[in-house]
């Protein structure tokens, strides 16, 4: 019997990031691979498009390509955005899955969020560098500007997978969470334990605020001075999701100005230019878009789409990775990075 084929362009990873040795030999005993970059796949020959049963991927693809697609069960996208590429309403139309793989960063993102606001609430950053100058201040001198997580005031900005794994990590810390998801009920949030509130709130009532959001057609850039205004004077403001959801100049302005302090896993240019000012501005903790940058995270994608594929081939729908919306998908506007 001759195996499924599966085209193979999973920029911007590539198969040994994905799949273990172990997993990637599965894979290549259950499928013939065809391997090529995503610019080459909707210039297949028409046999191979006709053959292939999945996409391993998310490359461009035209109305005439997918239609070449008879076989075609799903396509596998292996990084955390849905680009705006390919014409989901015919992919829904025929029953073909999109599908994510962007929860597997949830909860490495998640676990370096909760070290952002550590660092943040207790100066653990500029009191090491502090000590390696000599500069250092000892007791109660170097903490006056400390304070706790437990029992804050924290919000969430969106309540998506990385909300929800952010959330069950806060929860030792007996804080009052309250969440903004314009995109959920709030029964969804006020079951899962946290307080459903409006933006307003959130933004005015928090010590600690993650923003988790992913950036869609409605909410680029949303989160401006205005916005940063209305914090709490002091409270930090931790951005793990994509730059595309604030002005990022508005927020360097507001951590220059003391009102608040901030931390950062993304930004508006990836990599950032060496003359960039957010580089060197007090009151702002920077990491390089390595938040959910895990080997472990990697090849979970790996283990999944094995597990999804072995259902799909015997005609059940796809249990562990996600599904994109009709909804929604076109509303996405998340840029891939250069480096993951």
């Amino acid at each position: 019997m001759t195996r499924p084929l599966v085209l193979c362009a999973p920029e911007p990873r590539a198969l040994d990031q994905i799949f273990t040795p172990q997993a990637l030999s599965t894979l290549r005993d259950r499928y013939r691979l065809h391997e090529t970059d995503a610019a080459s796949v909707a210039a297949l020959p028409s046999e191979t498009l006709a053959e292939a049963r999945y996409i391993l991927g998310q490359p461009p693809l035209d109305e005439s390509a997918l239609a070449a697609m008879t076989s075609l069960r799903a396509i596998l996208n292996v990084e955390s955005n849905l680009l705006q590429n390919m014409p989901y309403a015919p992919l829904f139309e025929r029953g073909i899955h999109v599908l994510t793989t962007g929860q597997v960063f949830a909860q490495p993102v998640a676990e370096i969020g909760l070290g952002f606001a550590l660092a943040l609430a207790r100066q653990i950053v500029d009191a090491d560098l502090d000590f390696r100058e000599g500069r250092e201040a000892w007791g109660l001198d170097g903490a006056r500007r400390s304070r706790l997580l437990t029992g804050s005031d924290i919000g969430l900005v969106g309540y998506g997978d990385l909300g929800r794994a952010l959330h069950r990590l806060l929860v030792p810390f007996r804080a009052r969470l309250r969440v903004f998801d314009p995109w959920l009920p709030d029964a969804v949030i006020a079951e899962a334990g946290a307080e459903p509130a409006d933006l307003d709130t959130v933004l005015a009532a928090s010590d600690f605020i993650f923003v988790v959001a992913s950036v869609t057609s409605e909410n680029q850039g949303f989160l401006g001075a205005d916005a940063f205004a209305r914090m709490r004077a002091g409270a930090a403001f931790i951005l793990l999701s994509r730059a595309g959801v604030v002005d990022f100049d508005a927020l360097m302005a507001a951590v220059a100005s003391g009102h608040i302090v901030a931390a950062s896993d993304v930004y508006p240019e990836e990599p950032l230019p060496p003359g960039h000012p957010v580089r060197a501005l007090p009151g702002f903790l920077r990491s390089a878009h390595r938040a959910g940058a895990l080997t472990s995270a990697l090849t979970r994608m790996g283990d999944m789409v094995l597990d999804d594929m072995a259902l799909m081939d015997r005609g059940l729908p796809p249990a562990r990775l996600k599904r994109a919306e009709r909804e929604t998908v076109a509303r996405m506007r998340s840029k891939p990075v250069e480096k993951t």
